[in-house]
């Protein structure tokens, strides 16, 4: 399939020039890592209230409307099209949570664009529910506790890292760009991040073994 998708290179030249079927393609081939991006970055109480797919046409929307200006920034196609889904999210957010959002309205600045950061409970919440077996109820709820510790204990731009490379999956390259931080430095960050937790996560009997079942 990966042979059948138009080079970045050439998508970003015809984006430059206003062409909206560059954009069609564009979010044609991506459209299932967005849905993806959407789904890990809703907060959990608009679930049943938000179909992730009206966020993506509204994304898809605003994208067309800044379409011109395209050529204005130097991200690549992918990373520009992020951006502006994540900017829809974040006024989706506020359309229905308003002030309720506090903690969870914790924002990440990248390009003059803000969009939600990703706390460490929904974090932690998704290492739990990838890595182990929902029978295993009291396991699990130790391993919620430990794991929202250690990444608490992280810095901000870490846990961006981890849930960009980890749940994202994103590539070294997208995540330095969006991050605005060289790709050696994202590499290492990563790295340091899931170091941390398997060796918080190595404290917990049976968890390794319980991964693999999952």
């Amino acid at each position: 399939m990966t042979d059948t998708l138009e080079e970045p290179d050439e998508l970003a030249c015809r984006l430059k020039r206003g062409d909206r079927e560059a954009l069609a393609t564009l979010f044609a081939e991506h459209r299932d890592r967005l849905w993806r991006m959407v789904n890990f970055r809703m907060d959990r109480r608009l679930t049943g209230r938000v179909d992730p797919d009206d966020v993506l046409q509204e994304a898809y929307l605003a994208a067309a409307s800044r379409l011109e200006h395209y050529g204005d920034g130097s991200f690549s196609p992918f990373v520009w099209l992020r951006m502006i889904l994540m900017q829809t999210l974040t006024d989706v957010h506020r359309h229905h949570l308003g002030t309720q959002m506090r903690d969870a309205d914790r924002e990440v600045g990248v390009g003059g664009c803000r969009y939600p950061q990703t706390t460490s409970a929904s974090l932690a919440a998704q290492f739990v529910g990838h890595f182990t077996s929902p029978s295993r109820a009291a396991v699990r709820a130790e391993m919620l506790g430990l794991v929202e510790q250690a990444v608490a204990a992280m810095e901000p731009l870490d846990q961006e890292v981890l849930a960009l490379r980890h749940f994202e999956e994103l590539t070294n390259r997208e995540v330095a760009e969006i991050l605005g931080i060289q790709q050696k430095a994202a590499s290492i960050r990563y790295v340091r991040a899931i170091k941390r937790l398997r060796g918080v996560l190595s404290q917990v009997p049976g968890f390794f073994e319980g991964s693999q079942d999952a």
